[in-house]
């Protein structure tokens, strides 16, 4: 005879479930890669049964790909967030992309980019979170340069010359010694102040 359930247990509305189950998977994706995002992997922490977790996500596939979206947004609002001045928004954002703290990000980005060959919908939440990314920076951009912070012409190009500096410190993620030759951990500065007119080290973190 089957044990009955447990009469003090409630069941949680819906929608914060849900909100639940992709916290859940996002931590995993960014600790363990997205192929680390399955339903037992989710169900654990949460101490539920995986089948619960299905009811929410039919496709495994859809699981992990709103992971993803959820891990690069939640660390695109922390970056944009701040009601700070222009020069201090990205003084941050630079600090972030050379901390030791991106490397987990630059990996997960990593990691959806290769899987992406294969998930046809990943590859578009990927253009579309690039995009979003992109729209916050140059918004950033054209604030400073209305405020007198920086100097650039060219606000969407100053933008892409910074992410693929960021993408370009991303590829080395994976290494199993750190390069630390100031070249490199402060290439994104470097290309940053470039773009945006300002004096050499300012937006450095020593």
């Amino acid at each position: 005879m089957g044990v009955p359930a447990s009469p003090s247990r409630t069941r949680k509305p819906a929608d914060v479930r849900r909100a639940e189950i992709l916290a859940a998977a996002a931590a995993i994706a960014r600790r363990d890669g997205l192929e680390g995002v399955t339903l037992r992997a989710v169900a654990e922490p949460l101490g539920v049964r995986p089948g619960l977790i299905s009811h929410y996500f039919s496709a495994a596939e859809a699981l992990v790909i709103e992971a993803f979206v959820l891990a690069v947004t939640a660390e695109r609002d922390w970056l944009f967030g701040e009601d700070d001045a222009p020069l201090a928004q990205m003084t941050g954002f630079v600090r972030r992309a050379e901390s030791a703290e991106a490397v987990e990000l630059c990996r997960l980005w990593l990691n959806a980019r290769h899987l992406a060959r294969a998930i046809p919908s990943l590859a578009v939440a990927i253009d579309e979170q690039e995009a979003l990314d992109r729209s916050r920076m140059v918004a950033l951009i054209v604030a400073g340069i209305d405020c007198g912070d920086f100097v650039a012409e060219d606000p969407v190009g100053a933008c892409t010359r910074i992410y693929m500096a960021v993408d370009a410190i991303g590829v080395y993620a994976n290494n199993a010694e750190p390069f630390e030759h100031p070249a490199f951990r402060h290439f994104v500065a470097d290309v940053a102040e470039w773009s945006l007119g300002l004096a050499s080290r300012t937006l450095r973190a020593e």
